[in-house]
């Protein structure tokens, strides 16, 4: 596992500690994908209700609070594939 995958799942476990109602994927390009669901936070590449795709930066900023999921999807740099309603609810749990 990648430095910023590990990173990932410490820091998105602490903030879903109850789980997620639904499944999503964050693909981090180069890095590895991390797959978020009812079970809570851990690396893989399972098939999941939405998959969002960012560079290692913007991944990076969102999880800072730097930038928020809205603005990285709306400027081109978080692209996303499936369900908008969970990605929705993804990004009101990163906040």
């Amino acid at each position: 596992m990648s430095n910023v995958i590990d990173e990932a799942v410490k820091t998105l476990s602490g903030r879903l500690s109850d789980g997620f109602d639904g499944s999503a994927k964050f693909v981090i390009k180069d890095e590895g994908a991390i797959v978020i669901d009812q079970s809570g936070v851990r690396e893989g590449d399972d098939e999941t209700d939405v998959t969002l795709t960012a560079d290692v930066k913007t991944f990076q900023a969102i999880l800072a609070g730097d930038l928020s999921p809205t603005m990285a999807f709306m400027s081109g740099k978080l692209k996303l594939d499936g369900n908008m309603g969970t990605a929705m609810k993804l990004g009101s749990a990163l906040a």
